[in-house]
């Protein structure tokens, strides 16, 4: 069991499949205990918030502005989410990491924090409540898929 959570680890830390993938990959890979697969992946990405946030701070001046994809990146997230956080603060930056889609979550939402200037001790609670609330529609839909009273064709067809 211990190599199953450090693979639900290694995907709810890693950009992009986050705990989109962690839950799933747990409940219906590893046929683990769907609380048990929750709080691991919603407690190890939202963690991920302090690496992200801190190193932007000391290395984005010396290191990540020679990137230009990484720029391109930053410009995008600019255009796309500071609007709304600076307009609704720390509901905002929560709404933004709480959508289960790609490009919204912890890593996104520590970034936007970190871009739009608001403090490590309001945007954290910020991330780790929407990466809740993605937590739970991802469980939620984890469930119904694999209870077989929905399906998403793309992912796991019903049945």
């Amino acid at each position: 069991m211990a190599k199953e959570i450090a693979l639900i680890l290694l995907a709810s830390v890693s950009p992009i499949s986050e705990l989109r993938v962690g839950i799933p990959l747990g409940i219906w890979q590893y046929k683990l205990d769907p609380l048990l697969v929750f709080s691991i992946a919603v407690i190890a990405n939202a963690l991920i918030f302090f690496p992200v946030f801190f190193a932007l701070r000391l290395l984005y001046d010396r290191v990540f502005t020679r990137i230009p994809l990484f720029n391109r990146y930053l410009d995008g997230l600019k255009k796309r989410g500071k609007p709304r956080v600076e307009k609704y603060g720390f509901w905002g930056l929560l709404a933004f990491v709480a959508v289960p889609l790609p490009f919204t979550g912890a890593y996104t939402g520590t970034i936007l924090a970190w871009l739009v200037g608001m403090d490590w001790k309001k945007a954290f609670p910020a991330v780790t409540l929407g990466v809740l609330v993605a937590g739970a529609i991802v469980l939620l839909l984890t469930l119904l898929v694999q209870m077989g009273i929905i399906s998403i064709p793309w992912i796991l067809p019903a049945g």
